[in-house]
């Protein structure tokens, strides 16, 4: 797990080394044990190494291969490169290192572009062919690991974080319209290749894009979920598909051991986490270090679950470490979390995920984290109504999913934003319909499960689990997100998943591991009661925030619209009771921190 960035000129300059080196500078929290910057004709690579696998100098990045002519920098983790080194080597290759970084090179050359099939793990990387000149920019299936892109006519720049982008300078950071509105109505959402600035884009998951020599692009797509009944398992029971999730579970969780330091689990006492620490006990992990994170209630919200996450402890006899935050340790974490963010994240999640990392990197550097689970196994409360008649059809899933999902309809939008960055239509209710109405998912819950486990997952809980454990030097891993059972997961039948209020499949195989009353349990969140109830110094930043001399200037929002939610601060909630005030501040709160400026058109 590291920060990668680099830069290919396609003007027949040399690359700005000292601009790569300046994206690279802002990834230390990513990569804080050990940096390295690489240049070769017109491509140059930087990197900040988190050190996971092969400790030694020998895995050290940018790696280049002199015997193969390749270089590589990048993030992540291989769980399957032992595997991958021995079928290697028995193909003839000769290895200098124990690090995944190699088996990348390596797996390269021998299978070309089709080695990201071999790959099970997490990923975004750049390979540099040394004689052709040919760079290959690649993602995860699930995108996992994020990769951001900004190009001009005389060069491409990528880097594993947006904020490390814009300290290599020459970005445009106007506000892309279709963007603000994915932000501001699919539940600050921005699906790729979009971000909220004009001038930077990410590759998507499972995506490749090759960068030829004489600078033409290319972008594929070499996977895609299937969620349609597969003819094999037609004749499975509820029984056969619960042995069925809970075995591929079971090796997923074991995959992501593979480490050459200690692993630990964050639980939140939720059925997701606390499944995975059963598993892990299982797997003969005894005296797994867990840790738990609990707020001050305020207005009313119960600030923590310890009580759940302490029955888990207790049950595994965990190394368990439970994190309380004061309410005076709040507000200057905000400002790092923001700053931790690479694109705005309105979760409230975000600072509970930056608090809890920060502790935890105190005790390990890679934990098991239990993301993924509610858009895999249907846990959210849309999917159900998703499966009624009146949602058969395409455009009646639509209707179900924006009623349920979307923060505003596309008047109270036209409301909200000012006419300079106001869209003429709805280009959010858009982009649904036009992923529901692909092949490949045939009912309402299989539309939403595909569009959410392939696209608002990606953008919001995994991308928030990245962006706030990397801010400390944390790797997390989502077990939920192995590929192997993601696709055996999407083949189940709806009806299988939402069942028992959610997650049916998934709740019934976890009571063969962990208690019932965990999972029987009213579902939650990560409670942070100050976000979710604005007042005190926390209603002061929003108000801050949103009367800036940069917000003025910038203009994003017409002012009346501001001035009615600044008074009545908590009223105005969206479907997912969300905080409306707290949206558009929290986009202004990241743009003035990442010193972002000017018009926003």
């Amino acid at each position: 797990m590291c920060g990668a960035t680099g830069e290919v000129r396609l003007d027949g300059r040399t690359p700005d080394i000292g601009a790569v080196s300046a994206m690279a500078q802002v990834m230390v929290p990513r990569g804080p044990d050990a940096a390295g910057v690489w240049s070769q004709g017109r491509v140059a690579l930087g990197h900040r190494r988190l050190k996971i696998i092969d400790l030694t100098e020998a895995g050290a990045q940018p790696m280049v291969d002199s015997e193969l002519g390749l270089s590589i920098a990048w993030n992540g983790c291989i769980y399957n490169y032992e595997q991958l080194r021995d079928e290697l080597m028995s193909h003839g290759y000769r290895f200098f290192s124990h690090s995944d970084t190699e088996v990348l090179l390596k797996g390269y050359h021998h299978w070309g572009d089709k080695f990201v099939d071999h790959l099970k793990g997490m990923y975004a990387f750049a390979i540099v062919e040394r004689d052709s000149g040919r760079v290959l920019l690649g993602r995860d299936r699930l995108g996992i690991k994020p990769l951001y892109i900004s190009e001009n006519a005389d060069r491409i720049r990528f880097a594993s974080s947006l904020p490390a982008l814009l300290a290599g300078g020459d970005i445009d950071t106007r506000i892309d319209q279709v963007a603000l509105h994915h932000y501001m109505t699919f539940h600050s959402v921005v699906p790729p290749p979009r971000t909220i600035l004009r001038g930077v884009g990410k590759l998507p998951p499972a995506s490749l894009m090759v960068i030829e020599p004489d600078g033409t692009r290319t972008t594929k797509v070499y996977w895609e979920p299937d969620f349609t009944r597969c003819d094999e398992r037609a004749d499975w029971s509820e029984r056969d598909w619960e042995d069925a999730v809970l075995h591929s579970l079971r090796v997923a969780v074991e995959r992501r051991l593979v480490a050459d330091v200690p692993v630990g689990c964050l639980l939140s006492g939720g059925v997701d986490s606390s499944l995975i620490v059963g598993l892990l006990a299982e797997a003969g992990q005894h005296g797994l270090k867990t840790f738990s994170i609990g707020f001050e209630s305020v207005g009313g919200v119960e600030g923590d679950e310890f009580r759940y996450s302490d029955i888990i402890a207790k049950r595994f006899d965990t190394d368990h470490h439970q994190i309380r935050i004061g309410t005076d340790r709040m507000l200057p974490a905000l400002d790092g979390a923001i700053g931790a963010m690479s694109e705005p994240m309105v979760s409230h999640d975000c600072v509970a995920f930056y608090l809890l990392s920060q502790e935890v990197a105190k005790h390990v550097k890679v934990v098991q984290s239990g993301q993924g689970a509610d858009e895999v196994f249907a846990g959210y409360h849309w999917y159900p109504p998703m499966g009624e008649p009146s949602a058969a059809s395409v455009e009646g899933s639509v209707a179900s999913y924006r009623a349920a999902f979307f923060d505003r309809d596309q008047s109270a939008y036209a409301k909200l934003v000012s006419a300079a960055v106001a869209t003429e239509d709805d280009p959010s209710e858009r982009f649904v319909a036009e992923h529901f109405a692909r092949i490949g998912a045939a009912t309402g819950v299989d539309r939403a499960l595909r569009l959410d486990t392939t696209v608002m997952l990606v953008d919001d809980p995994v991308k928030r689990v990245d962006n706030m454990t990397m801010a400390w030097g944390l790797e997390g891993r989502v077990p939920f997100l192995d590929h192997d059972l993601v696709e055996l997961a999407a083949t189940c039948p709806p009806q299988y998943k939402t069942a028992h209020e959610g997650k049916g499949v998934l709740k019934q195989a976890a009571r063969r591991v962990i208690p019932a009353d965990v999972i029987d349990r009213p579902k939650g969140y990560f409670p942070v009661p100050a976000l979710t109830h604005l007042e005190g110094p926390y209603l002061d930043l929003v108000r801050d925030a949103l009367y800036a001399p940069e917000a003025k200037e910038r203009g994003l929002f017409r002012p009346e619209a501001v001035e009615q939610l600044l008074a009545d601060p908590n009223g105005r909630l969206t479907p997912l009771r969300g905080n409306e005030l707290w949206q558009i501040a929290l986009l202004e709160l990241w743009l003035q921190k990442h010193g972002i400026r000017g018009p926003a058109a």
